[in-house]
Order: C-alpha cells, then structure tokens, then sequence
C-alpha cells in the first residue's frame, strides 16, 4: 500500500530516472567542485527551479549561489591551499506560513578522482559519476520541489529546497550558505538532508537517519511511520554531509541515507546500480514525515552527542568539526562533540587551534598532520585564541 494513497501528486519515478541519469553521465565529468561540468549541473537544476515557478534564492535574484574558498588540502596530499569556487542552487516556494522546510543534497562529486579522496588508488584521472553519491539525493530535492510546487495540499510550511557544491571538500556549500543565507535561518523550522538514497537493498528495505536527537517529535513520529523500511535511528546532527551545517545554527536536522557499499568514492557508482523504486518509497517516507509534524509548533531544537569521530583513519581525534571554510591562521572549531577529548578540555566552538604541543598549527593541514603524530591517552598542551586571547589548556586523547 502506498503511503500517498490519499494524494493526488506522487513523487515522478521517470523524472528522477531522467534527473540521475543526466547528473551521473560522463558528460559532466563527475561534478568536480568549481568545474565546468558542476556549473553546467547546477543550470540544469535552477532551470528546473524556475519551471516550478520557485522563488530565487542564489544571490542577486538567481537561483544560484556563487561562493568562493580556499581548498583544503586532504590529509598527506600538498595540494591544498588553493583558490576554489562552487555554487549552490536554492528556490523557495513561499506558502505565506510563519515557518520553512529545507529540503536539500549536495550535487558535487569528486569529478576524475583528482583530489586525494577517490577510494580506488587506481582511479585518478577515471570519472566518478557519483550517481548514488550524490545524484541520488539531488535527484530527491527536484522531486520534493515539483511534489509540493503542484500538489493540491494547502501546505502549512514554506520550503527552500537547495542543492550544494562543496560537500565533498568538507561541506563547504552548505557551510558558505549558513554564514550567509538568503532567507532567515531563525524562522527554519527543520532542516532535512538527502545524501546516498538511491541504493536501498530490496531485501532488508534499510533505511538509516540521522539527527534523530536533535528536536524531541522525531523518534516518536518516525517510529509510527516506519511501515515499509528497516529503520536504524541515529540520534547525532553532526555527521559527514551538510545537515552538520544546520545542527551548528541550532536548526533539527534529519539526514537520509541507504548505506555504504562497494562502490562508494569509485568509479563504479553508476546508473545502473540505483534503485529507483526504493528511492521512490523514501521519498513518500519523506512527505509523510513531513505532514506529521504539520500538528507540532515550531520544533524546539535539541544539541546531541555524536556517534563517530570528525575525521577517520588518524591515530587520535579531539572531537570537534573543523570550520573549514576558515582562511586565517589556524585551526578555528566549528562544532564541539559531547563527552570527547575537546569537550573535556574546555574547548569551545569558534576557539582558534594554533598548537598542539610542540607543534604550530597554522591551517587545516597542520591539524589533520598532527592528528597522526599523537597516541590514545596522551596529554597535550593546546593553545588556542578565543575572542582575541590566547589560552593554554591540557587535552588528553
């Protein structure tokens, strides 16, 4: 049975076919951030945007968001540093409601697998074409977008649906976008995040979300509606794609995802692979979820502890998210996770990391360097500059 059995308007499967199909073939090169082939994606989506009569919400009455950024170099690789550019793609569709919905996905992908962070160490130079990662979820906001721009329902939510560039390279669209947006972030009401929805296995049907801790209706809501899918809850609104973004300025989050699979950050991430049936049924999931909340008052947002560290594969991790958007000098602390190393020591969000021990921390890189260098259980000396003060304090690992 449908969970839109009562409704006219259903997600368009042929639409989302065709929407995954254009975003993963070869002719945009994988969707490397701030190439020409992203561009050429993110004009695809504002032409869809504008076909739905959506209100622009980019910058000077456009649908895109044009923002620039220093790339961050990726652990070992001494690339990074360099000048970059992205775009996001944002419509509104204003309901005259006193509150918003975010509806959004990154459509960036990793392009010829050029920036140290394609998973097949034989892959450079091959194109990613992210069709899971994360044409799948771009895929889902444009049929979000045309669901509640035609259907008959009157909605009690305006909505900004948003595609970002920039995930990729440490969820700097969304983060750009959050420092600056073009509507009032004080009057979201949630944000929800589509990253990896089209990989749905048909013999499990596991659905997982996260940032389910992070306002007090989700966990009741989503365990009356789980009907068709295997749900696994995670609590945290910090995790690795842009809902983190949103959790920082305090807005509930939900993020979407089917799971991991051989595929991921390779090559292999292809059309043919989606399911798209399975992406339909989360789609529904989504607009159902969203009508239940119709009830509630402007959820009251919750902070929540995170599950997993920031950044894998070092020795130690502090717990925090790096703002990485940031061009000073240093380190500076976009988010504190509970119960970890950072917290524990009395770190702060917006705290300025420039040593670490006996080590100048004066970027990114620095930081990520000497997350290898330290061991489990042991203290540090960190000095940090908070609001223009230098403090010392003691972190154990």
């Amino acid at each position: 049975v449908s969970f839109l059995c009562c409704f006219s308007q259903q997600p368009d499967i042929k639409k989302i076919k065709i929407d995954i199909a254009y975003l993963s073939s070869d002719e945009l090169q994988g969707r490397a951030t701030g190439s020409p082939e992203e561009l050429k994606a993110a004009r695809y989506i504002a032409t869809r945007f504008a076909k739905l009569n959506l209100q622009p919400k980019g910058k000077d009455n456009d649908y895109i968001y044009p923002f620039t950024f220093t790339k961050p170099a990726k652990f070992h690789d001494t690339t990074g540093g360099t000048p970059c550019s992205g775009v996001n793609v944002a419509g509104f569709l204003d309901n005259n409601a006193e509150s918003t919905i975010i509806i959004g996905a990154h459509f960036d992908h990793l392009g010829l697998g050029n920036d140290a962070n394609s998973l097949d160490p034989t892959a450079k130079g091959l194109v990613h074409n992210g069709a899971d990662d994360n044409a799948s979820g771009t895929a889902g906001v444009l049929a979000l977008a045309e669901y509640y721009s035609t259907n008959k329902k009157k909605e009690k939510f305006n909505f900004l649906f948003i595609c970002f560039s920039g995930e990729e390279l440490g969820l700097i669209g969304s983060k750009k976008f959050c420092d600056q947006p073009t509507i009032n972030l004080s009057r979201v009401n949630y944000m929800i995040n589509m990253d990896m929805i089209g990989r749905l296995n048909n013999s499990t049907k596991k659905l997982i979300i996260y940032g389910v801790g992070t306002a007090k209706e989700w966990v009741p809501l989503i365990d009356q509606l789980h009907g068709y899918f295997s749900i696994k809850k995670d609590s945290s609104g910090i995790g690795p794609s842009d809902q983190t973004s949103f959790y920082l300025k305090n807005i509930p989050v939900l993020h979407f995802f089917t799971g991991q699979h051989s595929d991921y950050h390779k090559p292999g991430d292809d059309y043919s692979k989606i399911n798209f049936e399975g992406e339909k049924q989360i789609l529904q999931y989504i607009i159902r979820l969203i009508e239940k909340t119709d009830k509630f008052p402007k959820l009251e947002f919750q902070e929540t502890k995170n599950s997993s560290p920031e950044i894998r594969n070092f020795k130690v991790t502090m717990g925090v998210m790096p703002d990485y958007t940031y061009e000073g000098k240093g380190m500076r602390i976009d988010g504190i996770i509970g119960g970890r190393p950072a917290a524990k020591a009395g770190l702060e969000r917006g705290d300025i990391v420039i040593k670490m021990g006996e080590r100048n921390i004066t970027n990114l890189n620095d930081y990520m360097q000497a997350l290898y260098i330290f061991d489990k259980g042991q203290t540090i000396q960190l000095i940090v500059v908070r609001n223009k003060t230098e403090l010392k304090l003691n972190l154990t690992f």
